[in-house]
């Protein structure tokens, strides 16, 4: 497989964080969130996940997708942080078993999409297809999100634009049904998992029901007043959930 990443800060920092964007989105949906940690002395890496950004597969399980991934954890590299927005949220689940048995690691799922309903599934596969087929502009993202920033408007589109409905409707039949809160289950010893959730008054894709709330080392946390992509509305909430160890004045 051919590798696609963004990248930012310097590959020799002392501190890695391993950014998982969403279904429709790519690699640079992450600038926002990337900088801020770079500006903490991360170096930072977001791979484009297949299906996205023209990379084009036949099998897009999340396993598979997960294998996929499976390069940047080569000759021993491991990250401080991981986060994973969306359908990204699931895949940093998948890459749990991937991790240094040793190091500590903090994994941030952003309003991750654990479950769908076989109510909600047809629903929700149309709504990611309709994005792909009438791309918007970035002007019209940002007359309907008022949070974002010009620079996410125009990515969104960007990421959009680099998607294919084939792919995005193979990657829903890959993964049905949708379930993926099972994985919390099989948490190291040495990492800790913090989900944020959207306001419900705004997004319901992740639900706090299908968070368990009876495992150790996982807890969660709702974002009031901010919906699904919480990266371009409140970076700022994913960064406070990241431990720095600042040392200040």
């Amino acid at each position: 497989m051919s590798i696609s990443a963004s990248q930012w800060g310097s590959p020799i920092a002392s501190r890695r964080a391993l950014l998982l964007h969403g279904l429709t989105m790519s690699s640079h949906s992450w600038e926002g969130v990337a900088q801020l940690l770079t500006a903490e002395g991360f170096f930072v890496i977001a791979p484009n996940l297949l299906g996205h950004a023209w990379r084009r597969g036949s099998d897009y399980r999340a396993s598979v997708l997960a294998e996929d991934l499976k390069p940047y954890f080569t000759m021993g590299t491991s990250y401080d942080v991981i986060i994973g927005h969306s359908f990204g949220g699931a895949l940093a689940l998948s890459l749990l078993p991937f991790l240094p048995e040793k190091k500590e690691a903090t994994v941030i799922l952003v309003d991750p999409v654990l479950e769908i309903s076989d109510e909600r599934y047809q629903s929700f596969k149309l709504r990611f297809l309709k994005e792909v087929a009438n791309i918007k502009t970035a002007d019209e993202y940002m007359a309907e999100n008022s949070a974002w920033s010009r620079r996410d408007c125009a990515l969104r589109t960007l990421a959009l634009s680099m998607c294919t409905s084939t792919d995005i409707e193979e990657l829903f039949q890959h993964n049905t049904p949708w379930s993926f809160s099972g994985l919390f289950k099989d948490i190291p010893l040495n990492v800790k998992i913090t989900v944020l959730v959207a306001d419900p008054r705004f997004s319901k894709i992740c639900r706090l029901e299908h968070i368990p709330s009876d495992v150790e080392r996982l807890h969660a946390v709702v974002v009031t007043g901010v919906g699904h992509c919480i990266q371009f509305e409140s970076p700022n909430a994913i960064i406070d959930a990241v431990p720095l160890g600042r040392t200040k004045l």
